[in-house]
């Protein structure tokens, strides 16, 4: 079972990627949770391909001053489950083939009876599961569903050719986390050798 199997176990589209990482499950957890996509250039690249594309009036990359996972929250994106140091799942409300897309917050409760016409629901997920004590695997889910028949029609034409950058993002995204996360990793086994 996956976390998102409780808000969306059917779904217009669905997208999994995973890698393994070495380091304890924790420290992937606290990276990949604070880990900011604009740091990423190719990423910060891709949301201004979109922004350009379809002639937003406003720039992503000062939406907010980080876009982490409190950015993230601050632009809309509700928590609907969470287990600290293990799991998060976010999701939100919206019309994501608009220019300027705007994210309404969703809770638990709320999530799976969101049915404003002409909308997607979306959800995605962090996950950290340790493989051994200094080996672990790091894995994001997306899944969106349409609301209606318009918004599910919509959808899967924004979908046609955004996935590209979307699915971009995630196969740049989680890499950038492992180096980070085993950076910090072997800096920790440095100074615990030296003492």
């Amino acid at each position: 079972m996956f976390p998102l199997d409780e808000f969306l176990s059917r779904a217009d589209v669905r997208e999994r990627h995973e890698l393994p990482v070495r380091a304890p499950a924790p420290l992937v957890y606290e990276v990949a949770s604070t880990f900011d996509l604009q740091s990423v250039p190719a990423v910060r690249a891709i949301f201004r391909m979109r922004e350009l594309v379809m002639g937003s009036s406003r720039r992503s990359d000062t939406a907010v001053a980080r876009l982490d996972v409190p950015g993230l929250r601050k632009l809309g994106w509700g928590v609907l489950a969470e287990r600290p140091g293990r799991m998060l799942v976010v999701g939100a409300a919206c019309r994501p083939w608009q220019a300027d897309v705007v994210f309404t917050p969703l809770d638990a409760s709320g999530f799976a009876a969101y049915d404003e016409p002409d909308a997607v629901r979306i959800a995605w997920t962090i996950e950290v599961d340790p493989v051994s004590t200094d080996v672990s695997r790091l894995a994001t889910e997306t899944r969106a569903m349409g609301t209606d028949a318009r918004a599910r029609e919509r959808f899967r034409r924004y979908w046609r050719w955004a996935r590209l950058g979307i699915v971009a993002i995630r196969r740049l995204m989680l890499p950038a986390m492992r180096r980070e996360a085993e950076h910090r990793w072997r800096d920790t086994i440095d100074r615990r050798q030296q003492a």
